[in-house]
């Protein structure tokens, strides 16, 4: 059978996590993003800090960091790596009723932290929407994905648009 181009398959097409122990250690960045949309009245609560469930964006940041260094256990190929920092940011956007999530996951390793950084929005993304259900079941979280990643054998790479 011929090699898959995908690399948690091997050349049965059985899965497998990727060796990585020869890879040199490289520093290695991932940046990914992603929105959840809500109405405007639930963006007050949390752009004023009235949500009842306390600091909603103080909370999706701590989930955020929490989650990007939980991610091995969370996704079954993924390998454990050690996170030397994540950040991060949001961006609440009165026009579209929206909160940004922006998460930068670092590393030196054999290996990218690509799910890190993916993790880490979604988990931002569904805290938001954790403390705020109350107030707004209608909330849509969309448009997660990556925006760049740096280091490794495939250099840098950057999302268009």
């Amino acid at each position: 059978m011929a090699q898959s181009p995908l690399t948690h398959f091997d050349a049965a097409g059985q899965a497998h996590m990727v060796d990585v122990g020869a890879k040199p250690a490289t520093a290695r960045v991932a940046v990914a993003a992603g929105t959840i949309r809500m109405q405007p009245a639930t963006l007050a609560l949390v752009r004023d800090g009235n949500a009842k469930k306390g600091d909603v964006l103080g909370i999706a940041r701590i989930a955020a960091i929490m989650a990007a260094k939980k991610t091995s256990d969370l996704i079954p190929l993924c390998h454990p790596i050690p996170l030397t920092h994540v950040a991060c940011d949001f961006l609440l956007d009165e026009e579209a009723s929206a909160v940004r999530c922006t998460v930068r996951a670092e590393t030196v390793g054999g290996t990218g932290v690509e799910m890190e950084a993916l993790t880490a929005v979604n988990v931002a993304l569904l805290t938001i929407y954790d403390m705020c259900k109350a107030a707004d079941r209608g909330m849509v979280m969309t448009d997660v994905r990556l925006m760049e990643k740096k280091g490794g054998k495939s250099g840098t790479w950057r999302a268009e648009g």
